[in-house]
């Protein structure tokens, strides 16, 4: 295997059709590996506009199987583009039974995994509980044709314990597809707060874990559909870290982009030696991690 990796996260605005939507992030996928990205990551929910801002039941008519014709269409654009994809579909299981899902393309256009989002919000403007059954497939890599990727969704970024688990478990990298964003009328301080603990808390787990991280966000403004609501100003932002935390590429907060970077496999080994976390973890005192709160 290369001792560098070739890496893309795609940052698009999403409206209703479907199929603009694809087509775009199709292209912007080819473009990618057209510059010669070998692993690409689609933001949340690229299929459509983030719908959760409201709880309606019509909206449970945008999931789709997996595999379904989303996902098809995906699989064969990996399949041709020979390169391995990670996208976020919203997952019809059953009837009445859906879940927030990343599915890992492998470069031969098979599934080679899914992850399904553990940890589903319920906040103003961000309805998921309405929508979203927890995940039920645990924090396990996927294995692929360019390494073992630990792929996680958006609410999951603020968790230490998931990303921990991720890399116990061997991945080589973190991937998180997501869709956040600023209520228009926050401040200026207040928006720049929250997208910076956004960004703090995700390098803090490549630094933690000794392992690069790949962020997708989308961008634009989008209403919320009952007009009770400002709707959401998603802030782009998307990036790529390294082992240490450190930037290896960053898109803005508006502009549509093909966010490109090397990763140098090597760097892992040489940061966990330096700073071997893993190895002086006291595993013997963590019991009460499993606690909701110690009284």
């Amino acid at each position: 295997m290369s001792s560098t990796l070739e890496v893309a996260c795609i940052q698009q605005a999403c409206g209703d059709d479907r199929a603009a939507n694809l087509e775009r992030s199709a292209a912007l996928v080819r473009e990618a590996v057209a510059s010669g990205a070998r692993l690409v990551l689609l933001q949340e929910l690229h299929t459509g506009p983030y719908f959760c801002q409201v709880e309606d039941v019509a909206c449970f008519d945008r999931a789709e199987p997996i595999p379904g014709p989303s996902s098809e269409r995906l699989a064969e654009l990996a399949r041709t583009s020979a390169v391995v994809l990670v996208a976020s579909l919203f997952e019809r299981r059953a009837p009445g039974l859906y879940h927030n899902t990343a599915v890992v393309f492998d470069s031969d256009g098979t599934i080679a995994g899914r992850y399904r989002k553990m940890h589903i919000p319920d906040d103003p403007a961000f309805y998921e509980k309405f929508y979203f059954t927890p995940g039920d497939l645990g924090f396990t890599p996927i294995d692929t044709a360019v390494g073992r990727l630990g792929v996680l969704v958006c609410w999951d970024q603020w968790y230490p314990e998931a990303a921990r688990l991720m890399a116990l478990a061997g991945a080589e990298l973190l991937l998180y597809p997501t869709a956040i964003g600023w209520d228009p009328r926050d401040t200026d301080a207040e928006r720049q707060r929250q997208r910076e603990a956004w960004i703090t808390v995700q390098r803090g787990h490549a630094v933690a874990n000794g392992i690069p991280v790949l962020v997708a966000n989308r961008i634009g403004h989008e209403a919320d559909p009952s007009g009770q609501g400002a709707g959401i100003e998603f802030w782009g932002s998307s990036f790529v870290a390294g082992p240490q935390g450190e930037f290896i590429a960053r898109a803005g907060e508006r502009e549509e982009c093909v966010l490109r970077a090397t990763i140098d496999r090597g760097r892992s080994e040489d940061v966990r030696r330096i700073w071997p976390f893993l190895r002086d973890r006291r595993i013997d005192a963590y019991h009460d991690l499993v606690r909701r709160y110690r009284d």
